[in-house]
């Protein structure tokens, strides 16, 4: 029950901040994804390029569900990391100037998603603290090497304490912002990204969201 009133809380937060924005059509920020109609899509390690060594694991693990819930087949993480691994490939960094076309050749992916890991930051001050997670995420087409899906994507969440006692909430945000439990932040942050991605085939509003204006125009980079 904590888990689910966080996550709704963080989600929230994450609406609230994206209306501020101008929104635009699914099928106005990304019609590469409706022509070309992925089914399948490979996940390959994340790049970090933030100050955390556990980062790329934490969005390794959250980031399937949300994919799959978009109507996608996710190739299983696992044995890709397994098969990538073998090969001396631990670093997503490693693969990004590779012709997605290998990724077609060897997996059967009909796109392979690339994400970046800018931020994974605990921040603490003497009145408050919070974590912050930013990513960019790529999802390019095996076929044709083109863009098909771009979205960037930051969350603060916020350990402060608010009990009007300074010397309590002190103490208060140091603990909160020490023990917070990355994983329910990784969660909203690869399902808010997705949110925003077409869906696919095995959804129920396959071909039938291009209207949905919930894309933040100034998070998308795709263009036409």
């Amino acid at each position: 029950m904590k888990l689910n009133v966080k996550l709704a809380f963080i989600g929230f937060v994450a609406l609230i901040t994206g209306c501020a924005s101008p929104m635009v059509t699914k099928q106005d920020a990304f019609p590469k994804m409706y022509t070309e109609r992925p089914l399948s899509i490979l996940v390959v390690p994340a790049i970090n390029r933030s100050t955390a060594a556990d980062a790329p694991d934490l969005y390794s693990i959250t980031i399937a569900q949300p994919i799959a819930e978009a109507g996608y087949y996710v190739m299983p993480i696992p044995l890709t990391n397994l098969l990538l691994n073998q090969e001396g490939i631990i670093d997503g960094a490693q693969l990004r100037e590779v012709n997605a076309s290998k990724f077609k050749q060897l997996f059967g992916a009909d796109a392979v998603l690339f994400v970046t890991i800018n931020k994974w930051d605990t921040n603490y001050y003497v009145t408050g603290g919070n974590v912050t997670v930013g990513a960019e995420f790529d999802l390019v087409s095996t076929q044709t090497s083109e863009v098909l899906w771009n979205y960037n994507s930051m969350i603060v969440h916020n350990t402060s304490g608010n009990s009007g006692n300074l010397i309590a909430d002190i103490i208060s945000t140091a603990i909160t912002t020490a023990l917070t439990d990355y994983v329910p932040i990784a969660h909203i942050v690869n399902a808010t990204v997705v949110n925003t991605m077409p869906v696919g085939k095995y959804h129920v509003a396959h071909g039938k969201d291009g209207a949905m204006q919930s894309v933040n125009k100034n998070q998308s980079t795709q263009t036409k």
